[in-house]
């Protein structure tokens, strides 16, 4: 597995995309509200990035299913849906929270983050869920500098959502980013025999990564609706998803998706 290396310049281009991302979140923060249609909030974040002179890149996204790529500028995903909900008629509801997917590329370079935002008064449970979180991105962006394992950083994840008795996701995983949105290496937020055997790595320096925590309040079984897209929990319970582009830099990480 060889794992792209970034140039300054290179940084300097993902971060400019990375604020074009950061901008398109933060619009999404103020907008959604009750009522609202995630098709109308996909519009609304299409223009805002688009204004920005960011191009989305999760439009008709390859799929394996033939003829079946992203019919979405950004992934809008409800409650029990936790990564890939496709915007439509569906309207936000009091007590929703959503999570926000976005991929932009600006100058050939790519951002990617993700926010999970309750809409409108939210049960206390579920503003927990975001709040850990949140914190398990928090955790690993903290933990990361050259030489370090990716393990040992999944493994704090893992231990810190499972302290709150809540599941990591498992059948998705972060990922490196750069001219493409999917990139060497996979980059879990769990520990499995499997990745230690065949995906561990260490970082190095230059090595920008997707990382992107998933956590539901429920077991961590997943399923795909038939639209083959839409990954929804098995139990029905609510999911959260956070996410930042970073940058492994001789002392630690720095967020490419912040805004700064």
């Amino acid at each position: 597995m060889k794992i792209p290396l970034k140039s300054r310049r290179e940084l300097d281009l993902m971060r400019a995309a990375g604020r074009v991302v950061h901008k398109t979140l933060e619009r999404a923060r103020e907008i959604a509200r009750p009522g609202m249609t995630t098709l109308e909030l996909d519009q609304a974040l299409y223009e805002t990035y688009t204004s920005a002179g960011g191009h989305g890149v999760f439009l008709w996204y390859p799929t394996h299913r033939p003829g079946q790529g992203f019919p979405g500028n950004t992934c809008l995903s409800i409650n029990d849906e936790v990564v890939h909900g496709i915007p439509g008629p569906r309207k936000l509801l009091d007590g929703d929270i959503l999570s926000v997917d976005c991929g932009v590329k600006l100058g050939g370079y790519i951002g990617d983050a993700a926010v999970t935002i309750p809409i409108g008064t939210v049960k206390p449970e579920y503003l927990r869920l975001i709040k850990v979180t949140e914190e398990t991105l928090a955790i690993a962006i903290r933990e990361i500098r050259p030489g370090r394992r990716w393990s040992d950083i999944a493994r704090l994840m893992q231990a810190h959502v499972e302290s709150h008795g809540f599941s990591c996701v498992r059948e998705f995983v972060g990922h490196g980013v750069g001219t493409a949105l999917h990139e060497d290496p996979k980059v879990p937020n769990f520990v499995s025999p499997d990745f230690l055997k065949r995906g561990d790595f260490y970082l190095q320096t230059g090595m920008t990564l997707a990382i992107e925590p998933m956590v539901i309040l429920g077991s961590s079984d997943v399923r795909l609706l038939d639209d083959g897209w839409t990954v929804v929990t098995a139990d029905g319970t609510p999911a959260s998803h956070a996410e930042h582009s970073i940058a492994v830099t001789p002392t630690g990480a720095d967020i490419l998706t912040d805004g700064h």
